[in-house]
């Protein structure tokens, strides 16, 4: 089970394979918060905001989780708007 809430159906490849990269990171944790992130924001992503997840996501696990669970700053590697949305989305987020 992925955890996932929101079926890929409809959604491009990119769209898809984004989808899939954000459930399954490695962490559990993180897959929780990109995951969840993905599944609200996903299909309505603009060309410019599908980069910026893209380039986020390729950082790494131990990196990321720190930076959004505030015990470190996020490194320019994945700092930006989409880190920052994706921030805040888990503070809004009641399951998380």
């Amino acid at each position: 089970m992925t955890g996932t809430t929101r079926s890929s159906h409809g959604l491009d490849d990119r769209r898809k394979r984004l989808l899939y990269r954000c459930w399954h990171r490695g962490i559990r944790e993180m897959d929780l918060i990109l995951g969840r992130f993905a599944d609200a924001h996903v299909a309505h992503l603009s060309e410019p905001d599908l980069q910026e997840l893209e380039r986020v996501i390729a950082a790494h696990d131990h990196d990321l989780y720190p930076a959004f669970a505030g015990g470190a700053a996020p490194s320019p590697e994945f700092a930006g708007a989409m880190f920052e949305r994706i921030k805040a989305f888990r503070v809004s987020d009641p399951n998380l």
